[in-house]
């Protein structure tokens, strides 16, 4: 995969994380980064200043996925400043990827209890609970962020709620939460992929073509979607844009399953 569907899905329009993923191990939801507060006091200001140091040091061996070391640098910052609430919020997404459900609720109810308004936050807790077999908590908290008129970044949000959607297999819901989220950003990768693949499964097949054929033109090319592609075209009998996109997909990944399955000729599976 290249890397601008892993910083895409990093960046934390997810992912599919965890339903999408196919080449990055998590979908990272940035939190906010809180400047260290101003302080007369020099001793302050400088447990404030190592603090955040730690903190950055952890997000980036976080995105590196380096997570006992993300882990260490994180209990180091939240050591140095016990108030730091990004530190809390990167520590509950590194114990969340590192599978320790116990250890990141506690670090996510944290967060909630010292900054309960923060979108961001009630985001990525909401995430964590639809990944935990807590759907409908997860929803309506994602309703809650999606409401939020201050929130700067919908689409995570609504993604996230689109994403949780298809886990409880609610397909009709799924798709609203990603037609809004195009209202924000057109070229939303995950909306976009999600979409096509939904009125792939309703048999609308100029309609997946048009989503589809914007991740094509982004270049965001994975096996995944260059077969989805594939299968569209054959669907709707465009020979030349189907051969193209054999070739690709034999080109960028001649040892994906989904290469096995052009070969196989195995458009229903």
């Amino acid at each position: 995969m290249n890397n601008f569907w892993c910083r895409t899905l990093k960046t934390g329009i997810f992912l599919t994380f965890l339903v999408m993923l196919v080449a990055c191990k998590t979908t990272y939801h940035e939190p906010i980064l809180r400047s260290p507060s101003t302080n007369d006091n020099p001793v302050q200001r400088s447990n404030s200043d190592r603090a955040n140091i730690r903190l950055q040091l952890g997000i980036s061996y976080f995105e590196q996925d380096q997570l006992p070391t993300a882990l260490k640098e994180l209990n180091n910052a939240i050591s140095i400043d016990p108030n730091l609430t990004s530190a809390y919020a990167v520590r509950a997404l590194v114990h969340m990827q590192m599978r320790a459900e116990k250890l990141a609720e506690q670090d996510f109810l944290r967060v909630m209890d010292m900054a309960p308004n923060d979108p961001d936050n009630i985001n990525n807790y909401a995430w964590f609970l639809c990944q935990n077999g807590r759907e409908k908590q997860a929803m309506v908290l994602f309703d809650r962020v999606i409401k939020d008129r201050s929130y700067t970044q919908p689409v995570k949000a609504l993604n996230n709620a689109g994403l949780c959607s298809l886990k409880i297999n609610n397909d009709a819901l799924a798709e609203n939460y990603f037609t809004e989220s195009l209202r924000f950003d057109f070229n939303n990768p995950i909306a976009n992929l999600n979409l096509s693949r939904l009125n792939y499964k309703k048999r609308n097949w100029s309609q997946a073509q048009f989503y589809i054929n914007r991740l094509i033109k982004m270049e965001a090319y994975t096996a995944e979607i260059m077969w989805l592609a594939i299968k569209i075209n054959h669907q709707l009998h465009d020979q030349n844009a189907e051969s193209s996109l054999a070739l690709q997909l034999r080109s960028l990944f001649p040892d994906s399953y989904e290469y096995e399955l052009l070969q196989r000729g195995a458009f229903d599976e």
